[in-house]
């Protein structure tokens, strides 16, 4: 049985006519009638009744067979578009790695603009380190990371979409917090809370550097691995913090940011991805970041 008999017979079943099927279907009636014929031996049971030689009626058979062709070529339809929606990157899935500084500017608005374009694709989340989306997108666990660079990995493709000043974390009531701008050099008796140098190296090295431009080396009394952490426990008095700007659209009670004098090191934000792993849904996600960024 090929797909034509059903057309062919749909076409019957509807017209209860050969001729008007013909003419339906765009063939000559005498091929249309060999070939329902062939599809009633496939099936060993009768479709139609013959009132005439071109006029028809269905039997119970083909009552039930035409509902079933229905859904068949109802599923087929269906299976054609999902597939074309697929291959035009419309709907997928899509597995994507990211840092929490970046849900404070970027990946809201990327993933935004994206849902909005394509709305049937499956967006999976996960929080990771920038160490730890290489690592998933070298086990292929994700399809896409945002990360910042130095990368180890200088096999992943990366593309810039930011790059932020450094500034100050502290409590509202702290002395310096009365300056517009603050000295890197003010900061040379002050507790730092830093993010972990294993899970961050480039983030905690610029800092470094920054401060060593300041002829001091940061003390560093707490750690923690999330922003928000970070912001907290400055909140609750455990010294400052050295951050990338964006970072002040994390808004904490008695928390106030403040721009550094000096010329910062620059953090890099990168889309970070394996070319073997490019899929339409992949393509289309960075073709949304590239318009945004």
């Amino acid at each position: 049985m090929e797909l034509r008999h059903l057309r062919y017979f749909i076409a019957v079943a509807e017209e209860l006519h050969f001729s008007r099927a013909a003419e339906r279907l765009h063939i000559a009636q005498p091929p249309l009638s060999q070939q329902i014929q062939q599809l009633e031996t496939q099936l060993g049971v009768e479709l139609f009744q013959r009132k005439t030689k071109r006029q028809v009626q269905l039997t119970e058979a083909g009552q039930v067979f035409l509902q079933e062709a229905y859904q068949l070529l109802a599923q087929l339809q269906k299976a054609i578009e999902l597939t074309q929606r697929t291959g035009r990157g419309e709907k997928g899935q899509l597995r994507i790695g990211f840092t929490s500084l970046v849900t404070y500017d970027l990946l809201p608005v990327i993933l935004r603009r994206f849902r909005e374009q394509f709305p049937q694709v499956e967006l999976i989340l996960q929080e990771l380190t920038t160490n730890q989306q290489e690592q998933a997108l070298q086990e292929h666990r994700i399809h896409v990371g945002f990360a910042h660079p130095p990368l180890e990995d200088n096999t992943l493709n990366q593309e810039c979409i930011q790059q932020e000043a450094l500034i100050v974390a502290m409590l509202e009531t702290h002395p310096l917090a009365e300056q517009e701008k603050i000295s890197v050099r003010s900061l040379v008796n002050e507790n730092f809370i830093m993010f972990p140098r294993h899970l961050g190296p480039g983030l905690y090295d610029q800092i470094v550097i920054l401060c060593q431009q300041g002829n001091f080396s940061p003390k560093v009394t707490q750690e923690a691995i999330q922003m928000q952490t970070i912001i907290g426990l400055v909140s609750a008095g455990m010294g400052i913090a050295i951050a990338p700007s964006s970072l002040q659209n994390l808004q904490r009670t008695g928390v106030v940011y403040r721009a550094l004098k000096e010329k910062t090191p620059l953090v890099e934000t990168a889309v970070v991805w394996r070319e073997e792993d490019m899929t339409p849904v992949l393509k289309e996600f960075l073709q949304v970041i590239r318009s945004i960024c």
